[in-house]
């Protein structure tokens, strides 16, 4: 049965792997010492977590999750999810809409007025997995080098 639950510093190892995947940051990923310290400094903020999802005790999909305060629309906080990424051996068997769903119920626990998320222009099989999950293209998305 698989289950989605909050990350542990025991599962970066698996994490980093799986953000590795060549269409996932150019197959880059951090080296674990620095992914303790990024995963310690991201619990450190109120509701900003990592989450996995297990199958048969092996980690085969990964989130983050941030659930940000807000002084416009009367309060209501946002959910924003980044770093998706699932086992390609299990990528077509529903764990991402797991994942998805999981995140939509925790935003709307919290009160969220929108959920939200990004996606590279060039991954198109992500695209249309978002469309396929009801999530509608809205608005545009802009970056800048800091």
């Amino acid at each position: 049965m698989m289950k989605v639950r909050e990350a542990t510093a025991e599962d970066l190892g698996t994490v980093l792997a799986l953000y590795g995947q060549p269409e996932l940051d150019d197959g880059a990923s951090l080296a674990l010492d620095d992914a303790g310290a990024v995963f310690d400094r991201m619990r450190a903020y109120p509701d900003y977590r990592l989450y996995v999802a297990e199958l048969k005790g092996q980690v085969v999909g990964t989130f983050t999750l941030i659930v940000m305060e807000n002084l416009s629309h009367r309060g209501a906080p946002s959910g924003l999810v980044e770093s998706v990424a699932v086992d390609p051996g299990h990528q077509g068997s529903g764990i991402g809409s797991a994942m998805m769903e999981y995140a939509r119920r925790y935003c709307r626990a919290r009160g969220c007025y929108k959920m939200s998320l990004s996606s590279n222009l060039r991954r198109e099989r992500a695209h249309a997995f978002y469309d396929g999950l009801g999530f509608e293209r809205h608005g545009y998305s802009f970056r800048v080098a800091p």
